[in-house]
């Protein structure tokens, strides 16, 4: 039993489904394409069928067999998801990625957390309890807060119970074997970099949406944040690159949102002049192919820097799918995107238009 994307702001429907497991251990399933964990120990699974509460999330204020159901139940929830979006994107690639490693109930000391992150070996923001595998492991906190419910019972937010959080982390790891937008390749293993830029995370949220369908992709835990408020990130077209920060002062993650608002907007105009949209994500799967194989022999401060620009990524899916790239030009310059130009120059553009649209 997991939750199932239904389209609405919230955990999904519970459903049953299949999962291809190798083996099962007390505390952890391995699949052929990744490996799940709950590295807090203790005999989470009691029968094959792997078939469990929810419980509301489980969380401090539940009962011991309640939050070991609810323990359960987002050890399997994440494994699904994680296969299904491994496999998704095996079928983009027509090669799988790397095996993925899956802790969840990390960094819960000295206090909980709630959040996911994905991680390389390197320096990072919190210390890790044990070496991290070279090819990236996504780590999910326990959960910190219970969400305001709309309607019934409130729920303690574990993000294992979030597909929206796993379908992310995994976009990072895609990200890493494809476009690898800090050059991680070049580095040595152990000595990878964590920061994220915003192409990395605007990729990582479309294809969240993709998997979803739906571009609120956070509406669940995120409901109390206005839709227009750029923390919310939910992929509409108000976001173009006039709301763009860059730089030290900016956020990778609300700059990602204009980068995966134009791309879902481009996806949705490829399904409207009758393409499949999955012929959109495999345009973007192939640009950052192309934007990867163009990686430098050697890492320099330019090449980092100018793998920031939009319109890199932008030109490299152009050249993956000349049929659709008029469709996905004109889609993209809706929201100030175009190719042959920085980010600095897009933004400075937007920003007169909207200056110059105001005083119409």
């Amino acid at each position: 039993m997991v939750y199932l994307p239904d389209g609405n702001p919230g955990p999904g429907r519970i459903g049953d489904v299949d999962i291809e497991v190798v083996r099962c251990g007390p505390a952890e399933l391995v699949l052929p394409e990744a490996s799940v964990q709950d590295v807090r120990g203790g005999q989470l699974f009691n029968n094959r069928a792997l078939a469990f509460d929810p419980a509301g999330g489980g969380g401090p204020l539940a009962g011991a067999e309640a939050d070991r159901q609810a323990r359960a139940f987002g050890l399997v929830n994440t494994a699904f998801h994680l296969q299904r979006a491994l496999r998704y994107f095996a079928g983009l690639l027509q090669r799988p990625l790397p095996h993925l490693v899956v802790r969840i109930g990390m960094h819960d000391q000295p206090r909980r957390w709630g959040g996911g992150h994905y991680r390389l070996p390197g320096r990072a923001m919190a210390l890790e309890s044990k070496p991290v595998v070279p090819d990236g492991e996504i780590h999910l906190g326990g959960g910190a807060r219970f969400l305001t419910p709309a309607k019934g019972t409130q729920y303690f937010h574990a993000p294992a119970h979030n597909a929206a959080i796993i379908y992310h982390e995994v976009g990072h790891h895609l990200c890493r074997h494809t476009a690898d937008f800090r050059l991680n390749r070049l580095r040595p293993p152990r000595e990878q970099t964590n920061k994220k830029i915003a192409l990395d995370e605007g990729t990582a949220d479309v294809f969240t949406a993709a998997l979803l369908g739906t571009p609120d992709i956070y509406g669940w835990h995120r409901r109390t944040i206005a839709e227009r408020d750029q923390r919310r990130r939910k992929l509409d077209g108000h976001w173009t690159m006039a709301y763009f920060r860059g730089g030290n002062d900016g956020d990778p993650h609300a700059d990602g949102t204009l980068w995966a608002s134009a791309c879902w907007t481009s996806r949705e105009r490829v399904a409207a002049f009758g393409a499949d949209p999955v012929r959109f994500d495999a345009l973007l799967v192939r640009g950052l192919e192309l934007l990867g194989d163009a990686t430098p022999f050697t890492r320099t401060h330019e090449a980092l820097h100018s793998r920031r620009d939009f319109s890199r990524l932008l030109a490299a899916m152009a050249h993956a799918d000349t049929q659709l790239a008029p469709t996905v030009l004109a889609a993209m310059a809706e929201h100030g995107i175009r190719p042959n130009a920085s980010n600095t120059e897009l933004t400075e553009a937007a920003r007169r238009r909207a200056v110059d649209q105001a005083h119409r």
